[in-house]
């Protein structure tokens, strides 16, 4: 490896001077700087950061804790930060609390350990009022930056969100639009604000239009393509007389979709079934997915904006963000 006393040596100057140039400091010459950055380039010098994290107590690390790396919701979300990071001169370490608080609490600690300078967070979601993790974080004062809504346990924290409630609301009124009037709903975790902000905007939609709920109508699916298969089977047994299925999320949807149409079940000309959060399989599914488009990469940029404030002293405001209806061939008019 290249020490800075090599350099030196083939420059013919201090290690002092070297280091100056290095670091662009004003009280050497124009011309000597820009020899030193020369043959430092030249002979392949690498800076220490780690050591220059010592000098100033600053790491430019950014610590990043998804459920996981196959989540389609976080995939553009990590582009956006991983790109805003590296324009501020961040780098981002990646951890996996694969929907498990136990692990979370476990990755955000090794993450505090590095020292990094702010975290990134997409919570575990549990019926807790508190959570010692998140205690610990706010004690040290770590800039802390949520990915998603907040809960009671993690509410000191500044957040950057989808409007689900608005965009839920959206796909109801969409499919009362197209005549439908005894609609399904296949609900998230109940303990996950985001689902119940969904089922909310779902029950705003049929009251909006002066529809009355029917609690039949509502199914728990979870957040996966197995849930939502497991859900339609239930739906197809309990024949509840819907024309139109809506979603907590797409992984629901497309399983959903999926078992009915392996069942024989026609989409959209026998039930329109309808998404939220356009990931992207929901495009390309065998019947084009009705959904709602998250701003994925814009959630992203503004989690890094916050952040950017946190490390600067800033109190911030959480950001609220709406979604875009994007209708596709999975919803249609009620059957004649």
């Amino acid at each position: 490896m290249v020490r800075l006393k090599d350099i030196a040596a083939v420059a013919g100057v201090s290690v002092m001077t070297v280091s100056k140039a290095l670091r662009d400091k004003p009280d050497l010459s124009s011309a000597t700087k820009s020899r030193v950055q020369a043959l430092a380039q030249q002979m392949g010098y690498v800076p220490d950061a780690s050591a220059s994290g010592l000098r100033n107590r600053k790491t430019r690390l950014l610590g990043l804790v998804i459920p996981a790396p196959t989540d389609p919701v976080y995939s553009r979300v990590l582009l956006a930060l991983e790109s805003q990071a590296y324009e501020r001169g961040f780098d981002l370490l990646l951890a996996h609390s694969l929907g498990k608080t136990d692990r979370e609490d476990s990755v955000i600690r090794r993450l505090m350990s590095r020292r990094v300078d702010g975290v990134f967070i997409a919570p575990v979601y549990r019926m807790a009022s508190s959570a010692p993790i998140y205690d610990d974080l706010l004690k040290q004062g770590i800039p802390t930056v949520l990915l998603g809504h907040r809960a009671p346990f993690c509410s000191q924290f500044v957040n950057v969100e989808t409007d689900d409630l608005a965009a839920s609301s959206a796909v109801t009124q969409h499919l009362v639009s197209l005549g439908h009037r005894r609609i399904a709903f296949l609900a998230g975790p109940t303990h996950s604000p985001w689902a119940q902000e969904r089922i909310e905007g779902y029950r705003r939609g049929l009251r909006d239009a002066g529809i009355p709920l029917d609690d039949r109508l509502i199914f728990h699916a979870g957040s996966t393509v197995e849930e939502g298969a497991a859900a339609a089977m239930q739906f197809i047994q309990e024949n509840p007389g819907a024309t139109a299925i809506q979603a907590a999320n797409d992984l629901v949807a497309i399983g959903a979709a999926d078992a009915l149409l392996n069942q024989g079940v026609r989409i959209p000309q026998d039930l329109s079934v309808a998404g939220f959060g356009n990931v992207l399989v929901s495009e390309f599914f065998r019947v084009p997915l009705t959904t709602v488009r998250q701003p994925k990469l814009r959630l992203g940029s503004v989690a890094m904006e916050l952040m950017q404030k946190l490390l600067d002293g800033e109190h911030p405001e959480s950001a609220r963000l709406p979604a875009e209806l994007t209708p596709r061939a999975s919803t249609g008019p009620v059957p004649a």
